[in-house]
């Protein structure tokens, strides 16, 4: 895949904004209390419920989300139902590609751009490859500089800071397809009519680079230490994907990152996992998947490592937990695909899995749950990515991490927050891994892995923000618990 993906962006931003338009005017009748969307459901189509402006859902009360989660509830995976063989069966579930480069001659012209203040400088480049045996510290330290990567022979010295070869242009008047204001919204009329005297309301106003930053440098993926008893918040999603293969009977089982996040509702004895929605639902005209467990701290001991076999207790230390509700949001569930796009800025779900019959809590079986930090300041993150990349030149078997510093901004449809950007080299595999920023002095979850390019340069991941819509759905399946 090019580098080159900001210039499409911005005609697919405008594709996208059209779409979701007439998403919207199809579904601007179809909110929680609204019959029609039962009329859609009896008549075979799915009862998505999307407000007609999208700032309403924001404003989503539990009952509303409970209204339009009719399909929360998951039947769990028998016991016993993830056998070894399953499990090598699962292929790496991808981080959703950005788009595709436009054709010769239609992209902009590269602009060159300055290393962010928590970037390496330019004219070095990352090795191809990465190790994944053991040896590396446990202790997280998103601020401290990744190991210094081999310098090109072809790239030009750092004092002249050149951008990716491929990298698009920044400045709207180069990119005639790129809009400079938001494009014409038909989900206007829902706005709240003006007051008698005052002047009718305005659009927000987009951001005048359509809420782009220069891709980050690539970070290079480092294994950790093995045990992972300190980390065991981190762990392997596994699911089987409907009609995706013949495995299974038509299943395709795949294989994700999770991580296991505090529960509000019940403190101290969380069963929450989050991890990308891309991971346990189709997206757009799909369905959740179905036998998705959990396993925290897999291969903690090196059990599987170097291609070796090992039976349950040694791969899953602390067990194999069955999930039994999920929820995503409308955006994904509503608009959700393979590509980047408006649907991956919220592509992120939450879990609830159970334990066994009077057994503890997942909390308290792996020792500790991260809270969620909702509508953080972008200018206050350091971010430090986990995951279990099993896509080459990973296996899948060992916990990785991207200490990759503060995030940038990559969007696809700029009237949505911008997404969080970082360089990292991991793979397919690590789709849903959290990433860990710090918060009063205590790691904290601020997204996940969503959108991902591995190959070339610069390679690096996106996650959604987590805003209000995030914070409605995961309050929601906690007071459902």
């Amino acid at each position: 895949m090019s580098s080159s993906v900001r210039s499409t962006r911005s005609a697919r931003a405008v594709l996208g904004a059209s779409v979701l338009a007439l998403t919207l005017l199809g579904t601007s009748a179809c909110g929680p209390d609204n019959s029609s969307a039962d009329t859609a459901a009896a008549a075979g189509a799915p009862a998505l419920g999307l407000p007609a402006n999208l700032d309403d859902l924001k404003k989503w009360k539990f009952e509303d989300w409970e209204k339009w989660a009719k399909d929360y509830a998951l039947p769990a995976a028998t016991k016993g139902f993830w056998t070894l063989e399953k499990l090598l069966q699962a292929k790496p579930n991808e981080p959703i590609e950005p788009p595709a480069p436009q054709p010769a001659g239609t992209q902009a012209p590269a602009q060159p751009s300055a290393p962010g203040p928590s970037t390496p400088a330019a004219g070095s480049k990352p090795p191809a490859g990465q190790p994944t045996q053991p040896g590396h510290p446990t202790t997280p330290a998103a601020a401290t500089t990744p190991a210094a990567p081999k310098p090109s022979n072809t790239q030009q010295p750092a004092s002249q800071a050149p951008a990716p070869p491929k990298q698009p242009a920044q400045q709207p008047s180069q990119a005639p397809a790129q809009p400079t204001q938001a494009p014409a919204q038909p989900s206007q009329p829902a706005q709240p009519p003006a007051q008698p005297g005052q002047p009718p309301a305005q659009p927000p106003a987009q951001p005048a680079d359509n809420g782009n930053d220069p891709l980050p440098k690539t970070v290079n993926a480092q294994p950790l230490q093995h045990p992972y008893t300190k980390l065991a918040v981190h762990g392997k999603l596994f699911a089987d994907e409907p009609g995706a293969g013949a495995a299974g009977g038509g299943l395709g089982r795949s294989q994700c990152s999770a991580t296991v996040v505090a529960d509000p509702a019940h403190p101290g004895k969380s069963n929450l996992v989050w991890t990308a929605g891309h991971c346990v639902h189709q997206g757009k005209g799909g369905s959740f998947y179905s036998n998705i467990s959990f396993i925290p701290a897999f291969n903690s001991n090196a059990a599987m490592s170097g291609g070796k076999q090992a039976d349950e207790s040694q791969y899953a230390p602390f067990g194999i937990w069955g999930a039994t509700q999920a929820v995503t949001s409308p955006q994904w569930k509503a608009e959700g695909g393979k590509t980047g796009d408006a649907a991956t800025h919220y592509d992120f779900a939450v879990i609830r899995v159970k334990p066994a019959d009077g057994a503890k809590s997942l909390e308290e079986t792996v020792g500790g749950a991260v809270p969620v930090w909702f509508n953080a300041p972008r200018d206050q993150l350091s971010v430090t990515e986990y995951g279990y990349p099993a896509a080459p030149p990973f296996d899948g078997m060992e916990l990785n991490r991207c200490e990759s510093g503060k995030p940038g901004r990559l969007s696809y449809e700029p009237t949505r927050p911008p997404m969080l950007v970082i360089g990292c080299t991991m793979t397919g595999g690590s789709s849903g891994g959290g990433w860990l920023a710090v918060k009063d002095g205590k790691p904290a979850l601020v997204s996940n892995v969503s959108v991902g390019k591995h190959t070339g340069d610069p390679m690096y991941q996106a996650g959604p923000y987590l805003d209000d819509v995030a914070a409605g759905a995961y309050d929601f399946l906690s007071k459902k618990g």
